[in-house]
């Protein structure tokens, strides 16, 4: 299966320092995590959404990351959520969800659904965990928005 992830060159490694810094909905501050997605245009939507209007996105790469089939997944089934999992801010049991799921090492890969499109899921990555550098980091290229995604912002 292969997976995407779109960040600033800058930023480009797989190495969850940013989610460790900062955290994320699925992962508190401390707990380093890689967010993917499943496909290119999800993962586009996902930075689009965690974009502030007034930046201009530059210097911008995709990353596809291969992850074989013996490679366990755990996945969270919406149906196991509380019903405000779309929240923003995240509720705090989002990140209980991600901590525990990093802390007892029980899959590299962990499948959960998508807030901007809940049929469609985001795989957050494990860099800890001792199956992740089996996961093929492919090289980075290029990429950009359409500029007419940012019409009518000023």
């Amino acid at each position: 299966m292969r997976v995407w992830r779109i960040a600033s060159a800058a930023h480009a490694a797989f190495d969850g320092e940013g989610a460790r810094r900062y955290g994320s909905r699925w992962t508190p501050r401390g707990v380093p995590a890689v967010f993917t997605s499943a496909t290119l245009s999800l993962a586009a939507l996902e930075r689009f959404v965690h974009t502030d209007p007034d930046l201009e996105l530059i210097d911008l790469v995709a990353i596809a990351a291969d992850i074989e089939a013996d490679i366990a997944i755990e996945t969270i089934a919406i149906a196991n959520l509380p019903s405000d999992w779309r929240a923003y801010p995240a509720p705090a049991v989002l990140a209980g969800i991600g901590e525990q799921w990093s802390r007892e090492s029980r899959a590299p890969v962990l499948s959960v659904p998508s807030v901007v499109i809940p049929h469609e899921r985001n795989f957050v990555l494990n860099p800890n965990h001792v199956d992740f550098m089996r996961l093929k980091i492919n090289p980075s290229e290029p990429f950009g928005f359409d500029p007419r995604m940012w019409k009518g912002v000023s």
